[in-house]
């Protein structure tokens, strides 16, 4: 009879024990879960600030090159119009 009652004893806190464990791993699967869905926000936002940068870096180069043409274009034709008014 002592035998069942040590055993008895030892049970509950083995069951009790293993639901622990099990609430443990569950609750590291949800942390592991929350981190890569953290992970991917991070990296979208990242991607997200690049993506601005490069636009915007994009249209600044293009409207300068647009202005340079523009202005050159300008003086070839103010030029031209001089030369054939004035042939050498």
């Amino acid at each position: 009879m002592t035998v069942l009652a040590a055993v008895l004893l030892v049970t509950p806190g083995y069951v009790s024990a293993r639901a622990q464990s099990d609430d443990s791993a569950k609750q590291d699967m949800k942390q592991a879960g929350r981190d890569t869905k953290q992970g991917a926000k991070d990296a979208g936002h990242g991607v997200k600030k690049g993506t601005k940068s490069a636009y915007h870096s994009t249209k600044k180069g293009t409207k300068k090159a647009w202005h340079k043409t523009k202005n050159t274009t300008k003086g070839a034709v103010k030029g031209a119009k001089q030369g054939a008014k004035e042939p050498q």
